[in-house]
């Protein structure tokens, strides 16, 4: 059986928690508006200073968030951002799927930096990426040719699948190798076919994967527990919980760019049902929006720049993938896209991230709706060949200067009001069509160089 962590499970062990879940609880659910890549770590990181629990509910490996602290910069990719803050519960929920070999690397290079990690608990229900799901995830792929999607290979899709399927490997399957040998009895036979069938000649060694992965399962044994429970407790004893989502709302498999997109939901909603706890757990909701926008990968892109005005934005944002190391293309904000995320999502905030990219330019634009044949579009439409026919309609606003050395410094010091008044207006106007407020707004990729504008900040318990 499954070695519980106890001392967590005890705290669960409360018969007050499902009456104290009734009220609303003291939590913040952090998502991407757009194709991801907004710059959800920097702000999870901050956010994080005032949290007791940080947790991640969905994804896997091939979500990247970038942190920078003084001089050092952390790419993390299956923990959630707020490992990098000491004494915070850092946990990896049941919706996730999880590389063990390379959750274990992603590990150990923290505790090489100083970072600790015992404070790290893995859902049990979480399911396990194999070997096998990397190599189908490749070939698969391929085979796709002219309707690739741009995934980053890293087998996330093909879990996903089993888990539909009811053949996956779960982390309470890795910690016990007797479990996860009856599993590999079936599925390695099952997965060889496969690949055959798929003309890959690679050949599945059982034993082999079974060593490593029980391997695996020894060093990860510690950290695995009913994650659920743990975080019932939490919202129930009232101590600040942040769920945190990879990728952003438009790679959602149900609401997304379909297919393109990624395996997961991404939306708010997912943050109950891949963390194990209820809907009414769902406190605030803040949309972390790029002051641009990018995507990485196949699918359509209305305001897309292919000119030097989006290379010299992709320069200046650093718009490389975490994960993958792609360029993305990059474009001018859509609101189409933010107001069609702020429906499915119910935003309570905004936090507006790289607005300091833009400075610079004397022109800014911001696509306030599509044009199709004639007729003005508003609502972000489902159908990708109807998508490709609209016509981005922009509203051109006024730019402003470069923001950096000891005029950041200063606006860092004072506030809003310090900030280039084109800049000012540049927020009230995405404030005003998007009907919600900029609580956050980065001005750079260290740590500290942001602003936060919430009337009402968490108490650390």
């Amino acid at each position: 059986m499954i070695r519980y962590n106890i001392p967590d499970l005890i705290q669960c062990l409360n018969t007050e928690v499902e009456d104290a879940l009734i009220d609303r609880m003291p939590s913040l659910t952090v998502v991407g508006s757009q194709w991801g890549d907004e710059g959800k770590g920097k702000i999870v990181d901050y956010l994080a200073e005032d949290a007791q629990f940080v947790v991640r509910f969905q994804g896997g490996n091939n979500a990247g968030h970038s942190v920078k602290i003084g001089e050092e910069l952390f790419k993390l990719h299956h923990l959630p951002s707020g490992i990098l803050r000491r004494g915070k519960f850092s946990v990896i929920g049941n919706g996730v799927v999880i590389d063990p070999g390379v959750l274990i690397q992603e590990l150990d290079g923290l505790e090489s930096r100083g970072v600790s990690t015992k404070n790290l608990r893995i859902s049990e229900r979480a399911h396990v990426i194999m070997p096998y799901h990397k190599l189908l995830d490749g070939t698969e792929e391929r085979l796709k040719r002219g309707s690739r999607v741009g995934t980053t290979g890293r087998g996330i899709g093909p879990a996903y699948s089993d888990k539909a399927s009811r053949i996956g490997v779960r982390m309470c399957d890795l910690v016990e190798e007797e479990v996860l040998s009856e599993k590999l009895a079936f599925l390695i036979p099952h997965k060889q076919r496969l690949l055959e069938f798929y003309d890959d000649s690679t050949r599945l060694d059982e034993n082999k994967i079974l060593r490593e992965y029980s391997e695996y399962g020894k060093r990860l044994r510690a950290h695995v527990t009913d994650t659920g429970a743990l975080i019932g407790s939490a919202l129930a004893k009232n101590k600040n919980v942040l769920f945190e989502g990879a990728q952003g709302t438009m790679l959602d498999i149900d609401h997304g760019t379909y297919p393109y997109v990624t395996s997961s939901l991404t939306v708010a909603a997912n943050a109950a049902s891949g963390s194990g706890v209820p809907p009414s757990a769902i406190g605030d909701v803040y949309g972390v929006m790029k002051a641009y926008t990018t995507r990485v990968g196949e699918g359509p892109f209305p305001t897309e720049l292919c000119d030097d005005i989006g290379s010299k934005i992709a320069e200046k944002g650093g718009e490389f993938g975490t994960t993958t190391g792609r360029s993305r293309r990059c474009g001018w904000l859509d609101l189409v896209v933010t107001k069609y995320s702020h429906s499915l999502n119910g935003f309570t905030g905004i936090a507006m991230t790289k607005i300091d990219v833009l400075g610079g330019f004397d022109k800014i634009k911001i696509c306030t709706h599509y044009r199709l044949d004639g007729k003005k579009v508003t609502r972000f439409p489902t159908d990708l060949r109807v998508l490709q026919r609209c016509e981005p309609v922009y509203k051109t606003l006024r730019g402003w200067e470069e923001i950096e050395g000891k005029r950041l410094e200063n606006i860092l010091a004072k506030g809003f009001r310090a900030l280039p008044g084109t800049m000012k207006e540049y927020i009230r106007f995405v404030e005003k069509e998007m009907s919600v407020p900029v609580s956050v707004l980065g001005l750079g990729r260290r740590r500290n160089e942001l602003l936060d504008f919430r009337k009402k900040k968490w108490k650390a318990k």
